[in-house]
């Protein structure tokens, strides 16, 4: 049995809106916090998949400032591992991306009833 592919969201607005936002990181490491913030694609989405070399859809990120983004990027393991060493909870990433798309006033799915 085929399970069906969930369509890829594409939001450059949402992608603008999370990176307008402050780090997700700058409450437990804010004297580290450099750089501009930027809407990171999460590598373990909380919705869809991603495929070798592919990012998740825009509804997975969220707001990392440049120095967190590399920091994750450098750091091997897998994105959860990240997460942890900051003290957090492993799917800390996925809870926050969903709870950006979800306060997201360009989220259209949040005014479908």
């Amino acid at each position: 049995m085929l399970i069906p592919k969930s369509p890829k969201i594409k939001n450059k607005k949402h992608l603008m809106f999370v990176a307008n936002q402050r780090c997700c990181l700058c409450t437990v490491a804010a004297d580290w916090c450099r750089g501009n913030v930027q809407a990171h694609h999460l590598l373990k989405p909380y919705e869809g998949k991603r495929g070798m070399g592919m990012k998740a859809s825009d509804n997975n990120v969220v707001p990392l400032c440049y120095g967190h983004h590399a920091e994750l990027h450098d750091v091997e393991g897998h994105e959860d591992n990240f997460w942890v060493n900051y003290n957090l909870e492993e799917d800390f990433g996925r809870k926050t991306a969903e709870y950006w798309w979800n306060i997201s006033p360009y989220n259209k799915e949040r005014f479908k009833k």
